[in-house]
């Protein structure tokens, strides 16, 4: 399936957020758990420590405190909201979505709110959708959430798994664009989504309620996912600058989804990107899948990297496989 679209941009963020959980799992914990260590994983990932949500603590959890700090950064409340779409693969239910749930947590009865599940190109896929969905009348303001408990899904005993991935959440509020028809509106400017179910076996989880009627577990073919990681990347990524007549000298900020510091600098390098403009939180949050994205793109925004104006350029690619790219005027 092949999708892309370009046109005068419709929406705008006006603001972000980000939820993580409090408690900290560093490399030295896992240590403990599995066979490895700091330097392995370090070593081939870039990340230190990871979040995990403690017992109880919901993806609807992290999503609303993530959706309220979106809310706040915009200066709106929920009543201003009238759609939500959050991109999870861990929802709180099979059904209903866990958009549902942060609907009625925040109070909103109006509009409409669901899921969208394209693992870790989550958000890319949520961010667009919500934005046809506004230029279509169909919406005014919407929050964009990308909510994840991983920690849910992994084997802790499969070490070349349990060190990648962590929990978090992340949020954005989209409204109409401001200054529409002039030279540099804020907004979306270009997209492009993607996806081929003949990777499937590559990266999945073993369990679903119709196949096993279980949870089940994630499992990956980490180095061919790897490979095909940094040429989606680029796939997408020279796409939507095709389109958009522009190059990787004409933005600020790449905000690539934070899977691995390996895959982010090989992407880079292919496209052409200065180390200087990458945003990177691997580090300290692991892949938090549909959230990785938010999440780097609250850490940019809240210290000041990121300001309006700036062209920001976003990247994931994720289990099915799907993969996109979404470029953005602050």
């Amino acid at each position: 399936m092949q999708n892309d679209t370009l046109r005068p941009p419709a929406t705008r963020i006006a603001g972000v957020g980000s939820a993580l959980p409090a408690r900290v799992l560093t490399n030295a914990d896992l240590a403990a758990m599995v066979d490895t260590s700091d330097e392995w994983i370090v070593s081939r990932t870039g990340i230190e420590e990871r979040r995990i949500a403690a017992d109880g603590e919901c993806t609807s959890d992290l999503a609303e405190r993530a959706a309220r700090a979106a809310l706040g950064d915009a200066g709106l409340t929920p009543d201003d909201i009238d759609l939500i779409v959050l991109a999870t693969a861990t929802p709180d239910n099979t059904f209903p979505s866990t958009a549902v749930s942060v609907q009625h947590r925040l109070g909103i009865t109006r509009g409409a709110a669901f899921d969208v599940a394209a693992v870790c190109s989550g958000f890319v896929f949520a961010m667009t959708t919500a934005d046809a969905l506004i230029a279509q009348g169909l919406a005014k303001r919407a929050l964009v959430i990308g909510a994840e408990t991983f920690s849910r899904i992994l084997d802790w005993e499969d070490r070349t798994t349990c060190v990648l991935f962590g929990d978090g959440a992340g949020a954005v509020v989209l409204e109409a664009a401001e200054g529409a028809g002039t030279d540099k509106p804020r907004g979306l400017i270009a997209a492009c989504l993607r996806s081929d179910g003949a990777h499937k076996d590559k990266l999945y989880v073993d369990g679903g309620p119709s196949s096993t009627q279980t949870v089940g577990h994630l499992r990956m073919r980490g180095q061919e996912v790897f490979r095909f990681a940094v040429s989606a990347t680029v796939d997408v990524v020279e796409d939507v600058f095709a389109k958009a007549e522009m190059s990787a000298d004409d933005i600020d900020w790449f905000v690539p989804h934070q899977a691995n510091k390996r895959i982010i600098d090989s992407s880079a390098k292919k496209l052409g990107i200065a180390p200087e403009k990458v945003i990177l939180t691997v580090q300290k949050h692991g892949n938090t899948s549909a959230a990785s994205i938010p999440l780097a793109l609250a850490a940019a925004a809240e210290d000041g990297r990121i300001k309006r104006g700036d062209v920001v350029l976003l990247e994931a690619m994720g289990g099915g496989f799907t993969w996109g790219a979404v470029l953005v005027r602050w």
